[in-house]
């Protein structure tokens, strides 16, 4: 039985800390070969689409001369191809390639096979506790949009 009196400051303290173990286990469960920061902005790039390195720098929230380095050693990987816009040859669109997306399914995978397997010794209940948790979780991430 939880302790309703648990004051929001521990709670939050403790929640963080474990959020911040798990998203570090989780990156080791990561593909080998790529760091973080280019997993990073690949994700970004196959999710928001095609984009320019300054649009890329605003939402991952690095700036352009860093992710210059971070898009041209994925770029070198193969992972994401730089095209020239045709309107305004000074601005490139980066966009992940078939190699890029096929990493990014690996890698997802991977985390969510590790995630399911430690959740397959866990009761019903705990499941459901995980469930509930789960979208409060989404709730209070979807607050900061």
């Amino acid at each position: 039985m939880p302790n309703l009196t648990m004051d929001t400051t521990e709670l939050a303290s403790r929640l963080r800390l474990g959020v911040t173990r798990l998203a570090r286990r989780l990156r080791r469960e990561a593909e080998s070969g790529i760091t973080q920061s280019q997993l990073s902005g690949l994700a970004t790039i196959e999710r928001r689409g095609p984009m320019t390195i300054g649009e890329l720098s605003g939402v991952e929230q690095v700036q352009p001369p860093t992710m210059t380095k971070i898009v041209a050693a994925l770029v070198d990987a193969g992972l994401v191809a730089r095209e020239t816009d045709p309107d305004d040859r000074r601005m490139a669109w980066l966009r992940a390639t078939t190699e890029g997306v096929k990493l990014l399914q690996r890698s997802r995978k991977r985390k969510e096979a590790y995630l399911a397997k430690r959740m397959r010794s866990l009761e019903p209940r705990q499941l459901a506790v995980l469930q509930e948790a789960t979208e409060i979780l989404e709730q209070i991430v979807e607050g900061d949009r």
